[in-house]
């Protein structure tokens, strides 16, 4: 138990890079290929597996908007900010308190005012995909 949770441990970080590295629509396969062969180095097969399901899911869920998403949102007018005390940081969830405003013309996004910036997410989930300065 303790190597599958440092295996998971490490696909997560791995494909946490390759994800900050790749925006061409191949986070999914980078985040396999980095996660499987960290878990196969740190787990045998079984930990190769693990690594490369991780992987995928966490570099696909991170694909960056399109242009026309954060222009939809740059151009909105501000709306007051609401504070959270974590950080807004990519790739993690903003808290069910913050309300998310859906871009009409592409729902697989939504947008929030929070700490004064303007955050781009996935609305099903809750997870930063951008934030603009």
């Amino acid at each position: 138990m303790k190597k599958l949770v440092i295996v998971t441990a490490a696909a997560t970080l791995l494909s946490g890079a390759a994800v900050a590295q790749q925006s061409d629509g191949k986070n999914a396969a980078t985040g396999m290929v980095g996660g499987a062969a960290t878990g196969a180095i740190l787990g045998g097969p079984v930990g190769a597996g693990v690594g490369a399901v991780v992987g995928a899911i966490l570099g696909g869920a991170l694909t960056p908007p399109p242009p026309e998403v954060v222009t939809y949102v740059q151009q909105q007018p501000a709306t007051a900010s609401v504070v959270v005390q974590q950080p807004v940081v990519v790739g993690k969830p903003i808290p069910e308190t913050v309300v998310l405003t859906p871009i009409p013309d592409n729902p697989a996004y939504a947008f929030a005012m929070v700490n004064e910036q303007r955050v781009i997410v996935e609305p099903k989930s809750r997870t930063v995909v951008q934030v603009i300065n």
